[in-house]
């Protein structure tokens, strides 16, 4: 009997992480196809992104009040030192990560984006290592070696260069590491009570709006208040779909942000990014299928060795999910109703008392 319940645990947590890694798979390959077309007509990537942060606060906020209201239960607000102490690196970070990524978008194709970003996984292994979130194994150290080194060979001379979007998109992937690194450390302080991926959205979209808005100022401000596509405008209905374009924008941002914030709080930093290796894999085969990119036999045997790393972490993963007695939380989180419930992680006599809400917060996601 307790052989065959760990084995459905194990199971249902199979199942649950594969449900949010396909989550966040569909909105990141959304986003990143909608921001490469839009940027081809809209040549302001840091006044889109400064839009997305907006429509992710809105909707974040709108979010917290409909929890708030359902449940009638006060949400998280943190002070004013904890807010700058302890919010502000990530946001920072984060900011610099997707503006840079996007701005990208002006020079390089798909393809050489996805490639350079791929690095993330190094530089997120070396942060997790500093900030002792992982462990130094030499099974971690072949899993990444082989996803990186297969996606790139995967990718060689496929793509067109582009020094400047190279610079753009592999100084976003170094910064992603920081970003991350330090989303894991602020989900896992308990007594923040950023738990739930809505709560921490809310209060880092105001610190990255204006943690990119230097940027901004001075590379398209100038520009910006005298294009005729937004500010000095003479056709109503082309701003109207600029702003409809950009706004659709935002509500993939804000899947892509809760998909993200909700994996890596369930995971960690590292296996959200491995796991998104076969995203970006995915997305290559999509963009040579879409753009026309050629694809030789070296990339395809890196493709192949890509997937041997990946099926090497799973098998990883699995060998010591089966090791445990059963379902553990990530370590530091605090019991957060909503994202327990969420998860579907909490124990059986949680769910009975926290039902209710966790009803409203899973039928926010659909």
């Amino acid at each position: 009997m307790g052989r065959w319940a760990l084995d459905v645990a194990f199971v249902w947590r199979a199942v649950l992480t594969l449900g949010l890694v396909l989550l966040y798979y569909c909105f990141s390959i959304g986003i990143t196809f909608y921001n490469k077309w839009l940027t081809k007509s809209f040549h302001f990537p840091l006044f889109m992104t400064m839009l997305h942060l907006a429509v992710i606060f809105l909707f974040s906020a709108l979010s917290r009040a409909l929890v708030q209201c359902s449940s009638h239960r006060a949400r998280v607000v943190l002070s004013w030192t904890d807010y700058l102490r302890r919010v502000a690196p990530t946001a920072l970070a984060t900011a610099l990560d997707v503006g840079l990524s996007n701005w990208s978008f002006l020079y390089v194709t798909v393809s050489l984006y996805t490639m350079t970003k791929s690095s993330a996984v190094l530089f997120i292994l070396i942060f997790s290592l500093i900030f002792k979130l992982e462990e130094l194994r030499a099974a971690l150290v072949l899993v990444v070696l082989l996803i990186a080194g297969g996606l790139f060979m995967f990718t060689y001379k496929s793509t067109q260069f582009n020094a400047e979007g190279f610079a753009l998109v592999l100084g976003a992937s170094f910064i992603g590491g920081i970003r991350w690194t330090l989303t894991q450390m602020l989900l896992q302080k308990a007594e923040l009570g950023l738990q739930n991926p809505i709560d921490t959205m809310f209060h880092l979209q105001p610190l990255m709006f204006l943690g990119l808005f230097p940027l901004f100022a001075v590379f398209e401000g100038l520009h910006l208040s005298t294009s005729e596509k937004i500010f000095r405008f003479q056709d109503t209905g082309l701003l109207l779909r600029v702003l409809g374009s950009l706004f659709l924008g935002g509500i993939l941002a804000f899947g892509l942000g809760f998909s993200e914030f909700l994996l890596v709080s369930r995971t960690s930093s590292l296996t959200l990014s491995i796991a998104g290796i076969f995203k970006e894999v995915c997305t290559l085969l999509l963009a040579a299928h879409l753009l026309g990119d050629q694809i030789s036999l070296l990339n395809w045997l890196g493709f192949a060795l890509c997937l041997s790393g990946i099926s090497l972490h799973i098998a990883l993963k699995a060998l010591h999910s089966r090791g445990d007695s059963g379902p553990k939380p990530v370590k530091g989180l605090g019991s957060s109703p909503d994202l327990e419930l969420l998860l579907r992680t909490s124990q059986p006599e949680e769910e009975d008392n926290e039902e209710e809400e966790g009803r409203f917060v899973a039928q926010g996601q659909q």
